[in-house]
């Protein structure tokens, strides 16, 4: 990769998330949410399994105390639940409620239009290798990631 294709890179992934922010802030001014709170709905009702605030923070890249802060939030609006885990009652997993059904139907709708403006003019093979890429580069950054974090230690 030269250095040109390595900028595009990175300018498109920013592109993509702030197409994807854009897409989160019409949810926010039609639910009158923050754009934390709609993040946390988006990913809970995306990430089944990963529920947890910590989860949240380290996933979206999102500061703990205002994913804290949200998610406080979110559980006064009745918009989600908070369950200690069985094992670990330290760790609190978050529920969507029926409340946000509507929401998350919005968020639902707001999903599929950015995927298919995401995967737009692609052939379903195209979308394959695409996955598959950023399967393996997401890989690839975490090994080099936990690497560089042994490294400091």
């Amino acid at each position: 990769m030269n250095r040109a294709n390595v900028t595009d890179f990175l300018v498109n992934n920013r592109r993509i998330m702030k197409f994807h922010e854009l897409m989160l802030k019409e949810i926010c001014q039609e639910y009158r949410l923050t754009l934390v709170e709609a993040t946390i709905v988006s990913f809970l009702y995306n990430n089944p399994g990963k529920d947890t605030a910590g989860d949240i923070a380290e996933l979206r890249m999102l500061q703990k105390g205002n994913v804290s802060t949200a998610v406080e939030l979110l559980y006064q609006k009745n918009l989600i639940s908070r369950i200690p885990d069985r094992a670990d009652r330290r760790k609190i997993h978050l529920v969507l409620t029926e409340k946000a059904a509507p929401l998350v139907q919005s968020v639902d709708r707001m999903q599929n239009e950015f995927e298919q403006a995401l995967l737009s003019g692609m052939t379903l093979e195209d979308q394959k290798i695409f996955w598959q890429a950023n399967r393996k580069m997401r890989e690839n950054i975490e090994k080099m990631m936990d690497r560089r974090r042994q490294n400091e230690e």
